[in-house]
């Protein structure tokens, strides 16, 4: 069985095929991506409708190139899947479009996707795919939370942010700093060249006895320490930088260690965009090793939005007997979508 999945939540289209047998986990057979970082740095951000035209301009030749590269044509598709929500919804309905009206053209069912999903069971497409259960680290985008998971579509939320999450907190302390968009990924790099221990900033909910998240606070107090450097920022922003990103992983890091020790697993799996950061890998690995804990992670290339991961999640679901793919072309997309309610199958809109 071949899915094609279709990736276009916010602002990367990606497009994969995924074979997938009977037993044994699906097989990646190939994936294309387009970012649209260059468009959307002139605003500083994501800018909605402008993400939306673009995705249209892309997900059909990205589509082609995949078959292409595969070696398979469209009469070769089984099922084909796209990305749900959450996310911007004039982007998911791009992707949901496309998809149905793909999967309507060659008579073959769809399949709608919960985008965190797919960053959860993104590292069963690594080179060291994880075995159920295990705990959970999602940092994606707006998302951080930790879960329990013993199975495709079988999740326990443990903690979750309250307020802003760590990618967010990478991006807006970036953006305080006068960093590029998008701002993480710059601020990880100048923290390479900074000292973690020059500013004294919050770990919020750090010793709060649960497994909830919250990095507002340390925004603030990042807005406050570079109001206070002033003109010296500049040559400080290095050390701001990393005290920032020592910060966000300190938390990140002795959460998802509590995480482990209430549910006594010996599995954790970091998935989404941050899990791509070398400083909390650095840190998650020494911290298991001690542990006798077995730690995995998505491929580097496969942290942020892509299709391969919508495909292999549409191919686990299906697999796994939890959900049907369906040959009902009217669709709607979820911007809002809780990640712990997919415990059970949701009929497909039409």
């Amino acid at each position: 069985m071949f899915v094609l999945g279709i990736e276009s939540s916010c602002d990367e289209t990606g497009v994969a095929l995924v074979e997938s047998g009977a037993s044994g986990l699906p097989r990646l057979a190939a994936h294309a991506l387009h970012s649209q970082i260059a468009m959307h740095q002139a605003y500083g951000g994501v800018v909605p409708e402008l993400a939306s035209r673009d995705h249209i301009r892309r997900v059909l030749p990205l589509a082609q190139q995949v078959l292409s590269e595969a070696g398979h044509g469209l009469g070769d598709i089984d099922v084909v899947a796209y990305t749900r929500g959450p996310g911007l919804a004039g982007a998911l309905l791009v992707g949901a479009g496309v998809a149905c009206a793909l999967g309507a053209a060659l008579g073959k069912p769809v399949l709608g996707v919960h985008h965190l999903e797919g960053h959860l069971l993104s590292p069963f497409l690594s080179a060291d795919p994880p075995e159920f259960p295990f705990v959970a680290l999602l940092v994606s985008g707006g998302h951080t939370q930790l879960m329990r998971v013993d199975g495709v579509g079988r999740y326990e939320l443990l903690g979750e942010t309250i307020d802003d999450a760590a990618g967010e907190a990478f991006d807006k302390s970036a953006k305080l700093m006068g960093l590029p968009y998008p701002g993480g990924p710059w601020l990880a790099k100048l923290a390479e060249q900074g000292d973690a221990a020059a500013f004294k900033l919050p770990r919020p909910l750090l010793h709060s006895g649960d497994l909830d998240f919250s990095f507002a606070g340390l925004k603030t107090a990042v807005l406050t320490q570079a109001r206070k450097l002033g003109d010296a920022l500049e040559s400080r922003k290095a050390d701001l930088a990393a005290s920032t990103q020592a910060a966000i992983v300190d938390v990140l890091l002795k959460k998802s260690m509590a995480a482990l020790e209430q549910s006594g697993l010996k599995r954790l799996v970091v998935a989404g965009g941050v899990g791509a950061n070398h400083e909390l890998r650095h840190q998650l690995d020494a911290a298991c090793a001690k542990r006798g804990v077995r730690v995995h992670y998505p491929e580097l290339h496969l942290c942020t939005d892509n299709g391969a991961m919508i495909a292999m999640a549409a191919a686990m679901r299906l697999q796994s007997g939890l959900q049907a793919a369906t040959d009902r072309y009217a669709f709607d997309v979820k911007p809002r979508w809780p990640l712990a309610s997919l415990g059970a199958p949701e009929p497909q809109f039409g």
